[in-house]
């Protein structure tokens, strides 16, 4: 039989994770219960991991876009989706997809910068990424008029399942990180060349 969370503590932080939609920061974990440190609720996350990873269970203990969740293991989740149990983000189209990847990877980055790399207007692209909350204005540029600069968000992290921007996929990962992207859909021929990369890749 599968034992539970031996410590309160991990059984509070697995109540709060699975009644959460989204990644819990680990500031507000610990608001949790005013008399644990951060120590004692980092131990109680990697108790809480460790019981989901050796006790047979079908989700997992994931750090992801800046916090921590809950989330189903990656061979269950084709047969969820197939049976429609799990909420499907709408989907980013192939300019979305290529937008928020020039911005993920060249930020801070003005909306001339990027239309220079696409060649469009992406005027319309930007308010979209930006009311899905995938980007957002984290700055402004010193050249003239000042243009808005622009950065990838929390949310993002989250919708790629990234800890952090380091862990964006290298030149040579690119074109199959984008095919396998779960919920979105663009034409990866020649992604390479199309989308750019970071400086150190």
């Amino acid at each position: 039989m599968s034992k539970s969370p031996v410590t309160p503590l991990a059984k509070l932080l697995e109540a709060a994770l699975f009644a959460s939609a989204r990644p819990v920061p680990l500031d507000e974990l610990s608001a949790l219960d005013p008399d644990a440190s951060a120590a004692a609720v980092a131990a109680a996350l990697d108790e809480l991991r460790l019981h989901y990873d050796t006790e047979g269970h079908g989700v997992v203990l994931a750090e992801i876009g800046g916090g921590w969740q809950i989330l189903t293991r990656a061979e269950y989740t084709e047969a969820i989706e197939r049976a429609q149990l799990a909420a499907r983000p709408q989907r980013l189209s192939a300019a979305a997809l290529e937008t928020l990847a020039i911005v993920a990877y060249r930020q801070p980055i003005d909306r001339a910068e990027i239309e220079e790399i696409r060649g469009v207007n992406v005027g319309s692209v930007l308010k979209s990424l930006h009311e899905r909350g995938l980007i957002d204005v984290v700055g402004r540029a010193e050249g003239l008029g000042r243009p808005l600069l622009y950065g990838t968000t929390s949310l993002f992290l989250e919708h790629f399942a990234l800890r952090h921007l380091e862990e964006l996929p290298r030149a040579d990962e690119l074109a199959i990180a984008l095919r396998e992207a779960p919920g979105n859909e663009i034409d990866v021929t020649n992604a390479e060349e199309r989308l750019p990369t970071r400086a150190d890749a």
